[in-house]
């Protein structure tokens, strides 16, 4: 991918929108907390209350991306962002038809690949969750994040992976843990991801007990301080 110009007018307007979008994002994020807490103490707003004051918030947002991506349509990283946008409010099929046309745009960006099988995992058709998750590892090999969501899709979705694949439970297993692991050497320090390869061994029969313990033991290792 060709680096933007910071100094293109398009490219200053498409950071300020970014800064709206984050901005937006944190408040409304801290709202929700505060509620939450409030609720525990017998207080806070109804859901319905809430509901429209998120949405009277993220207003704006939306109507800027709209705005932008009028007068740019061309511009993917845009179309990418505001699909993360739409699917972090609950607008999923908004938010995958906006990553499609970021992917359309620049089938070079694997962040487009990923975030659409994100989604077809989640919503069918699993296979193309596969077929998106190898082609955003094929773009950029060194992003542990594409190996550990394509390794829980395929753990997760056993049968849609053994009739993808053509192998049996086994095989699909050994895969899940291959990509796991592939996705620990790049981030060899990651306690989430060390406990995720972890605890996949518990839905693996027969158990691979050795396996398990080194796992287990390494993720000890790697954990924060205070929960060792």
């Amino acid at each position: 991918m060709s680096m933007p110009d910071p100094n293109d007018p398009a490219e200053k307007e498409y950071r300020k929108l970014l800064e709206l979008d984050d901005a937006a994002q944190e408040e409304v994020d801290k709202w929700i907390r505060d509620d939450a807490a409030f609720h525990q103490q017998g207080a806070g707003l109804s859901s319905s209350t809430l509901r429209a004051r998120v949405e009277q918030r993220l207003k704006p947002v939306r109507e800027a991306y709209d705005d932008f991506l009028r007068r740019h349509p061309d511009h993917a990283r845009a179309h990418l962002a505001y699909g993360s946008f739409l699917h972090d409010t609950h607008d999923e099929e908004g938010g995958a038809a906006q990553w499609e046309k970021a992917r359309e745009l620049d089938p070079k960006n694997p962040a487009a690949w990923n975030n659409l099988a994100n989604h077809y995992g989640h919503s069918s058709p699993v296979h193309k969750a596969f077929e998106y998750y190898a082609k955003a590892i094929e773009l950029d090999p060194n992003e542990p994040v594409y190996y550990q969501n394509f390794a829980t899709t395929v753990f997760l979705f056993r049968k849609d992976a053994m009739e993808f694949y053509k192998i049996d439970e086994q095989q699909v297993f050994t895969k899940a843990l291959e990509l796991y692991r592939q996705a620990l050497k790049l981030d060899p320090t990651n306690f989430v991801l060390a406990s995720d390869l972890a605890q996949t061994y518990y839905g693996i029969k027969p158990a691979r007990t050795e396996e398990a313990i080194a796992a287990w033991e390494y993720a000890r290792k790697n954990a924060p301080c205070e929960i060792e």
